[in-house]
């Protein structure tokens, strides 16, 4: 137990993060204060995703497969209809925290209780902010897990999506997706160790499997992120691509196992949802226009202000600097263009998924770029830059925070 709580596991670092997290959180329940103070009922949305929980927790059927609750988001026409986008799995995590009271919320129910719906999403923001600065903090050592962190919890989007302020819960399909990514990434390199590859790799390939039933539970078409955990599991243990390759299988199957548990193992409501599921509904028209680019490039910019200036010039030091250009930084790098693209093509279904975790992905990069950066004859120039524009960055976030309205 002494050798758990050590100065390597929980020192300046790890107590740095911790804060920088606890502010996020302290953003993200702010917002929900400010939207549940006023006197409006529920979202519809919200609404629907608490009805049809509440109906599969206590046995009367499975949540949006098919739906029966009718609410102003879906319309009359939807009722019977399965839900095209989304597995039981966001139905039952808004539900979880309401469960030990006997009958669901009322509209009018106390301010106290309107919370509880919230509460998941908000830990999948904080879970998503610490898988960040864990996988930053090994591909770029502490100050790269730092900076990173600091552009996660002061982005108004992932403040936003954790609270579900006027929006969807696409904070779950993100934190998924990051987690199944950079798993597979370091599953990948235990393969190089002399030892038995399942027994030894166990965590890890059920970690990999719970992070791919939460991308795709949460929004069918993130089913694309399975054949990409696969490439890069093939990429980075080129020697021993066989033994990869079960792993991502054995992993696939435990998602694919998690995924039906999630539909109480119903075989035949999750199969006709999976018939009708919309797991690619890309359409290339957006590509032609115009006005896509810059809604996708005002979308990047509101999640991150910062990324204005640190995207160019972390781009600007990659192309002509060869040191930059390694594995740690062009992965994430390539993850983001993907997912950019992966949204452009879904404008009506998961495209604001996409984008939204395709940010997490940048975050990585810039903070990569930014570390080897530090490592120049130049660290206290770029220092002082670095905490010049966090700082500028932090106090624009907060101060927008206290121009957000009632309701």
């Amino acid at each position: 137990m002494r050798s758990f709580f050590n100065a390597e596991r929980f020192g300046r670092p790890q107590f740095l993060a911790g804060f920088l997290l606890l502010a996020f959180c302290a953003q993200a329940l702010w917002l929900v204060h400010r939207e549940l103070q006023s006197n409006d009922d529920a979202d519809s949305t919200e609404s629907l995703r608490i009805a049809e929980g509440w109906k599969q927790w206590h046995g009367q059927g499975i949540a949006g497969a098919p739906i029966t609750q009718a609410s102003d988001a879906e319309g009359p026409d939807n009722l019977g209809h399965f839900d095209t986008e989304h597995s039981p799995l966001l139905y039952l995590v808004t539900v979880a925290p309401m469960l030990p009271w006997p009958r669901p919320l009322e509209a009018d129910a106390p301010l106290v209780f309107r919370w509880l719906p919230r509460l998941p999403f908000l830990a999948c923001g904080l879970a998503l902010g610490a898988s960040l600065w864990y996988v930053a903090r090994r591909l770029c050592g502490n100050i790269g897990g730092l900076i990173a962190l600091t552009l996660y919890c002061f982005s108004p989007s992932f403040i936003q999506a954790s609270a579900v302020w006027h929006s969807e819960p696409e904070i779950a399909s993100a934190w998924g997706a990051f987690g199944a990514i950079f798993t597979a990434i370091a599953v990948a390199h235990t393969l190089y160790a002399p030892r038995e590859v399942i027994l030894w790799n166990w965590r890890r390939i059920l970690l990999l499997g719970i992070s791919l039933s939460i991308a795709v539970g949460s929004q069918f078409a993130f089913v694309v992120v399975a054949p990409l955990a696969l490439a890069f599991l093939l990429y980075v243990a080129p020697v021993r691509r066989k033994a990869a390759f079960v792993i991502w299988v054995t992993a696939s199957m435990a998602g694919f196992a998690l995924l039906w548990g999630t539909y109480a193992f119903h075989w035949n409501a999750f199969a006709e949802s999976m018939r009708q599921a919309d797991f690619w509904a890309a359409t290339w028209r957006g590509f032609t226009v115009p006005a896509v680019y810059r809604h996708v490039a005002a979308q990047i910019a509101r999640a991150c202000p910062a990324l204005v200036l640190a995207f160019p010039v972390a781009v600007a030091v990659f192309a002509a600097w060869r040191r930059a250009r390694y594995f740690g930084n062009t992965a994430p790098l390539l993850m983001f263009l993907l997912f950019v693209i992966l949204g452009m093509a879904h404008p009506h279904a998961a495209g604001a998924g996409f984008l939204l975790a395709s940010v997490p992905f940048l975050f990585v990069f810039v903070a990569g770029v930014f570390a080897d950066l530090l490592e120049t004859r130049y660290r206290s120039l770029i220092t002082a830059c670095i905490l010049g524009m966090l700082g500028a960055y932090a106090l624009w976030s907060l101060l927008s925070l206290t121009q957000v309205p009632q309701g």
